[in-house]
C-alpha cells in the first residue's frame, strides 16, 4: 500500500500526533552524516600535532652562546686557525736609571737667620738656597757666592764664610788626604764622606765637625778644629796639615 493511502487511512487525531512529532531520520540519513564529523575530528588532530611539531622544531633551531672549551682552543691552534685576540698587560714601569731627582738637599751655613739643611726643587740657584734658609743677616753679605748657581744635590753653601777660592761645588780630593801632593780638604766646604777619609777621622767624628761649624757660622781657622768633642792635641797634629779653612 503506498504512503498516500496509509495517511487516508489514518484518524484526524493520528495525522496530528505525526505532525507533531515527525520520525527520527532514516538510517541512510544518519550514515551519510557520521563520516563527515570523523573526518573533521581527524582533521583538527592533525593540524595540532602538525603545530607541535612545528614550535619542537622552532625551539631546538634556536641560536645558542657556546663557550670556547679547552679542546676546542687546542684544536684551533693546531689548525692554525687564528685564535680571539687577548689583553695584553704592560709591565709597570719603573724609573730609569740616571735620571735627575726632583728635589736636591743642601746645607746651608754661616751668616744666614736659620743656617742647616734644606730641601729644594730641582734646578733650584744658590739665591734661593740663602732665603729658603731666612736669609742673610742683618750687616752680613755673600761674599764671592754665585748667586745665580744651580746647586748641586749634597753640597754645603757657605755664607759670609772667609774662602780662599770662590766657591763652588764641592768635589772629591783626586788623591786622598794625608798622601803626597795630596790638597788640603777645607773644613767649611767639606762633607761628611770628605771628612771621613782623614786619618783618625771616621763618620761620627765628621758628624760631629760638621755639627761645630754649623753652631759656629763656619770654621774661621784650623786652630778651632781643636774645639771639636773627639779631637785632641795628638790627633789634631796629624790633621792640621790636612785642612785649611
Amino acid at each position: 500500500m503506498r504512503a498516500s493511502d496509509q495517511d487516508r487511512q489514518r484518524s484526524p487525531r493520528e495525522r496530528l500526533k505525526i505532525a507533531a512529532d515527525p520520525p527520527d531520520d532514516p538510517p541512510a540519513a544518519r550514515l551519510r552524516a557520521g563520516p563527515e564529523r570523523s573526518h573533521i575530528r581527524v582533521i583538527v588532530v592533525v593540524a595540532v600535532v602538525a603545530a607541535l611539531v612545528a614550535v619542537g622544531y622552532l625551539w631546538l633551531a634556536r641560536p645558542r652562546p657556546q663557550a670556547a672549551s679547552a679542546s676546542s682552543m687546542a684544536t684551533a691552534s693546531l689548525s692554525g686557525a687564528p685564535s680571539a685576540p687577548t689583553a695584553v698587560t704592560e709591565p709597570p714601569t719603573t724609573p730609569v736609571a740616571g735620571t735627575a731627582p726632583s728635589t736636591v738637599t743642601v746645607h746651608v751655613l754661616g751668616k744666614v737667620r736659620h743656617p742647616g739643611v734644606i730641601t729644594l726643587p730641582s734646578g733650584s740657584r744658590v739665591a734661593e738656597a740663602i732665603k729658603a734658609a731666612g736669609g742673610v743677616r742683618p750687616g752680613a753679605g755673600t761674599g764671592s757666592l754665585n748667586l745665580a748657581r744651580k746647586v748641586v744635590d749634597g753640597e754645603q753653601i757657605p755664607v759670609g764664610i772667609r774662602t780662599t777660592t770662590p766657591e763652588a761645588a764641592p768635589s772629591v780630593p783626586t788623591t786622598s788626604p794625608g798622601t803626597p801632593g795630596s790638597t788640603p780638604i777645607d773644613l767649611n766646604t767639606a762633607t761628611v764622606e770628605q771628612l771621613d777619609q782623614l786619618p783618625g777621622v771616621g763618620p761620627v767624628l765628621a758628624q760631629r765637625i760638621i755639627a761645630y761649624r754649623t753652631q759656629q757660622g763656619g770654621f774661621r781657622s784650623v786652630d778651632q778644629l781643636q774645639e771639636v768633642n773627639g779631637i785632641g792635641a795628638r790627633r789634631f797634629a796629624d790633621l792640621k796639615a790636612m785642612v785649611r779653612v
